[in-house]
């Protein structure tokens, strides 16, 4: 099972350590498109904060983050799992996971990134700011420049199991499944349930969408379920109490919709 989730705006600062070492990421195949991210990224912070705060979309209160992408190369790195924080990694709480879970977390997860594209939580990168959605100046919009490397690397990353997708729309934007891998896919939208005058009502959560993300990633992880198939899957959370309503594709090669329906919101 591979389990593809979007990383947070949030990350972890400090700490000790050696630099970035480019070479020790995983998915080496996106290593000379990272370089290039990454060379433009630094150029742009260190040359003119101002500009840089426009492309990045930082507000005043922000200007340490252009400070911060400049020093990139000789910040401290950490690993990824360490990094990334938020409502998703909140629930997720890859620290707290015993060791056979963690283990399975460091083989399934996936996060993917503006600057990096796609890295495993054990991967050591500094804390950095550059979603999927920033367009710099000479590369244009990221999710569009990582189509081309993502699409040589991530058919072999996904090998022959079930693909769940977590990611939010500006990061699936940079790789979709295609073709057999589709079919192996399945993505998971949360839907609150209310009884509104009698009559249940269902609305699309955000904040919380990402806090039932990260639980389900999490239990998923502590049972030990090692789904391969988007059917065992939606049979895995339905053993575990999650109510699943399930919508195979119409047509072969496209990836199946899940529905994770939740009463409480917390």
């Amino acid at each position: 099972m591979l389990v593809l989730l979007p990383p947070s705006e949030g990350k972890a600062a400090g700490g000790s350590g050696a630099p970035l070492e480019p070479q020790s990421l995983s998915l080496p195949g996106l290593a000379g498109a990272r370089a290039v991210v990454l060379e433009e990224l630094v150029e742009l912070c260190a040359a003119d904060e101002l500009k840089a705060r426009e492309v990045l979309g930082l507000s005043e209160g922000l200007r340490g983050e252009v400070a911060k992408n400049a020093a990139l190369r000789e910040a401290v790195a950490r690993p990824a799992g360490e990094i990334y924080t938020g409502v998703l990694y909140d629930a997720l709480d890859l620290a707290g996971l015993p060791d056979a879970a963690r283990a399975a977390a460091e083989r399934s997860l996936l996060v993917f990134s503006g600057l990096w594209g796609a890295v495993r939580v054990t991967d050591r990168i500094p804390s950095y700011r550059c979603s999927m959605g920033v367009k710099l100046p000479a590369l244009g919009a990221l999710g569009a420049y990582w189509r081309a490397p993502m699409a040589e690397v991530m058919p072999e990353a996904a090998g022959d199991g079930l693909v769940l997708d977590l990611r939010s729309a500006a990061y699936a934007a940079a790789w979709k499944p295609k073709g057999e891998t589709a079919g192996r896919a399945a993505t998971v939208r949360v839907l609150h349930a209310q009884i509104v005058d009698g009559v249940e009502k269902r609305s699309v959560v955000s904040h919380f969408n990402k806090a039932t993300k990260g639980r389900l990633v999490r239990d998923l992880l502590l049972a030990g379920a090692v789904p391969s198939s988007p059917a065992e899957l939606v049979t895995a959370l339905r053993d575990l109490g999650y109510v699943v309503e399930a919508e195979p594709p119409a047509k072969p090669g496209r990836a199946w919709s899940l529905d994770v329906v939740v009463t409480q919101i917390h």
